[in-house]
């Protein structure tokens, strides 16, 4: 089948490692220099074995676990302003010990009491809307009866009318 204007570049026969020659360091996938730093991990590796033979494992864990970035690794550099995090086990916890609050959170806590302190007081009736409010309502509720006894005495004119109309 035709592969159009543009082919693809000869690359010649491709070789692939097999397991002997990557485990060997001989395999032409595997850089030089990683041979080399296959010897030094190795090195540093039975040195920590050694260490750690009288410390204790969290410790020697500590020490290869941590990663160092950039020129970390290069440069060894102690900043003053960099706080290591602590780790605090559930028994080391006071429990006794309370937590300050913040002041927006303390202005919160007070807002939201008040707000509650009122409601409560609306309840009852007595703060001042709570008092207009009913005042409010009876005026609505004479208004209503006085419609509803209108609205009979106009019924009963009505049906007065009508007996009237037919005999």
């Amino acid at each position: 089948m035709g592969r159009g204007k543009f082919k693809g570049k000869p690359t010649g026969q491709r070789r692939f490692s097999s397991a002997a020659d990557i485990l060997a360091g001989t395999s032409a996938a595997r850089p030089r220099s990683f041979k080399q730093k296959e010897a030094e991990y190795e090195a540093e590796r039975e040195d920590v074995e050694d260490e750690s033979e009288g410390e204790s494992e969290e410790e020697s864990e500590d020490e290869t676990d941590v990663k160092k970035k950039g020129t970390e690794s290069v440069i060894e550099v102690d900043n003053p302003n960099r706080v290591k995090p602590k780790t605090l086990k559930a028994r080391d916890l006071d429990t006794s010990k309370t937590t300050e609050l913040s002041r927006r959170e303390r202005e919160e806590l007070e807002k939201q009491r008040a707000h509650e302190r009122y409601m409560r007081l609306q309840e009852q009736g007595k703060t001042e809307q709570a008092r207009k409010d009913l005042d409010r309502l009876a005026l609505i509720r004479q208004q209503r009866e006085e419609a509803a006894k209108k609205r009979e005495e106009e019924k009963a004119a009505r049906d007065a009318k009508k007996g009237e109309g037919r005999k």
